[in-house]
């Protein structure tokens, strides 16, 4: 079974490093310096890309939500609030910029076809279809159209939706992301071996998107399978913001893309020898040596 896509500079798949996405999200709060922060967190850390969000707010919210009355930075309505969160074409062109500048690989969750347009001018390597957009047929196909990879998450998806999505998009170029979106996610909502089901099902690789706090289920995610591993981060977890709290500040960042790069190390081939640091053990300890 085929299992590997290139992205980048970057083959993902079974027997390559883990792909691991840094994922700003919203989480700069409509601030280019401190989407820098975050790229730069990236970077350190030793990460292989950064994601945003890309939306045309009045396609993708409805005139009844964006007249809501929600109080932010950005005035009172939930309006006020999506448009103040979208950067625009001089924001981005910085952002391509920099992470040029630093040698990471950015792209976006696209949620209108115009969005798709928008980010396909900065030729990005790969295309993300959130969650929240599995199932529209028209997006798939048009994000599809680019002929770029793409990354879909499956949160709040049935297994037939997330067929029917797949039928479309095809498995040669895709990356199918287990994902719960519940923000932060609880233990119980986890779920990981539905990526052994997937990776038993499709042909494609396999990734996790995490939503939980702390870090382990990232790393066992990994250990069960997946081939690329996706997290919200964040300069300080206290922010403002509503994915602040389901993501990784500096350290945490660290300690997981460690954490996943010693994974396959740790798991070995499931070959059992006895190893030469071994060997001056068993003299010191063993009473009767192996007579086999």
């Amino acid at each position: 079974m085929v299992r590997a896509i290139t992205i980048g500079n970057k083959v993902i798949g079974d027997g390559y490093p883990c792909f691991i996405i840094a994922e700003i999200g919203i989480n700069h709060n409509g601030s280019v310096k401190l989407a820098k922060q975050m790229i730069d967190i990236a970077v350190t850390t030793g990460c292989d890309a950064v994601k945003f969000q890309k939306r045309t707010v009045d396609v993708v919210y409805t005139k009844e939500e964006l007249a809501k009355e929600r109080n932010s930075v950005f005035g009172t309505t939930n309006g006020d609030l999506k448009r103040g969160l979208e950067f625009g074409e001089s924001e981005y062109l910085e952002i391509d910029k920099y992470c040029k500048e630093k040698g990471i690989m950015w792209f976006a969750s696209c949620w209108d076809e115009g969005s798709v347009d928008f980010i396909d001018k900065f030729n990005p390597p790969c295309y993300k279809i959130a969650s929240a957009s599995l199932t529209d047929d028209e997006l798939l196909k048009y994000t599809k159209s680019k002929g770029k990879p793409i990354l879909l998450s499956t949160g709040m998806s049935t297994m037939k939706e997330i067929e029917h999505a797949v039928s479309i998009l095809g498995e040669d170029n895709l990356i199918i992301f287990h994902c719960t979106s519940t923000y932060p996610s609880n233990a119980d909502e986890m779920n990981l071996r539905v990526i052994e089901t997937f990776r038993n099902k499709f042909s494609c690789p396999i990734g996790y998107s995490g939503h939980e706090r702390g870090l382990t289920p990232s790393v066992l995610a990994v250990a069960v399978g997946a081939n690329a591993v996706e997290r919200h981060i964040t300069t300080d977890r206290t922010n403002w913001g509503s994915d602040q709290a389901a993501s990784l500040e500096t350290a945490g960042l660290y300690h997981m893309v460690r954490d996943i790069r010693q994974t396959p190390i740790l798991l070995g081939d499931g070959k059992k020898i006895v190893y030469p640091r071994e060997l001056p053990i068993i003299d010191k300890l063993r009473r009767v040596k192996n007579k086999v």
